[in-house]
């Protein structure tokens, strides 16, 4: 298939490189700027640019993989005059109906990981997520996705935004507590890497057994003095405390509900 990428990101990067391996031909990179163009351009092939006017129109596919408040501004220059072309979009939480009355073919695809430029990743493991306005998009998607991917499934915008969000809680909010936590062990001179052990024992654990019945920590039970003796170390930091507190709080909640 031949295939356009806008944007050069996380995404865009470790998407391309999946998508050569798997045989896809990569025409042209669009980014903001010319590096970003380049840099992926050199990895995956294609020619880069920072003129939306001046995208290759032989493409198969376009794949947009950029910031959600830019992606109304790019998909009516992009669109026009290839209406009759299949586009997608990468965001977990905007709806399929960005394109609609700009493209006759569109849909999106969502693969479930978080990416970085400097990280490879397997993309055979990553479940991709699939929609399509119609038969046409829909194929084409998932024989695009099973080119890379060992788990595809077909997922409504609606279903997607709660995917998205429990993502943002799965990875974003848990590699902030690792920030949270980097910070506290570097004021007293304590490396990171002791927790390695104890982050990995604890993501092993959920590949087992339900998330629920693996939490352990003073807020399952509530014991309040260890729970108010560290929020007094965390005094110094409102927003850090907060957290800390409506955490322990939510967690023995939750073990309630649960037991």
């Amino acid at each position: 298939m031949k295939i356009v990428l806008i944007g050069a990101g996380n995404l865009a990067t470790n998407l391309g490189k999946a998508l050569l391996a798997a045989g896809h031909d990569i025409l042209q990179i669009y980014s903001r700027t010319m590096e970003s163009a380049s840099s992926l351009a050199t990895v995956v092939g294609g020619s880069p640019t920072t003129d939306l006017k001046n995208i290759n129109s032989n493409a198969d596919l376009y794949i947009i993989s950029v910031k959600d408040s830019v992606l109304c501004d790019i998909i009516p220059v992009l669109c026009k005059g290839r209406e009759r072309k299949t586009f997608i979009h990468t965001a977990g939480s905007m709806s399929i109906d960005v394109f609609q009355g700009m493209a006759l073919h569109y849909g999106v695809l969502y693969p479930l990981q978080t990416f970085s430029k400097f990280r490879e990743v397997n993309f055979t493991e990553i479940p991709c997520f699939i929609e399509g306005n119609d038969e046409f998009t829909i194929n084409a998607l998932m024989g695009l996705c099973n080119s890379i991917s060992d788990h595809v499934s077909l997922l409504s915008s609606e279903d997607r935004k709660y995917l998205h969000l429990s993502a943002v809680f799965a990875c974003n909010f848990v590699n902030h507590c690792y920030s949270i936590a980097a910070d506290i062990l570097d004021k007293h001179h304590i490396p990171f890497d002791v927790l390695l052990p104890l982050i990995d024992e604890t993501a092993r654990k959920v590949h087992e057994h339900n998330p629920h019945e693996t939490q352990t920590g003073p807020a399952v039970r509530y014991d309040e003095n260890v729970i108010r003796s560290q929020s007094m170390l965390l005094r110094n930091n409102p927003i850090v405390k907060d957290i800390y507190e409506r955490l322990s709080l939510n967690i023995h909640r939750n073990t309630l509900k649960n037991d």
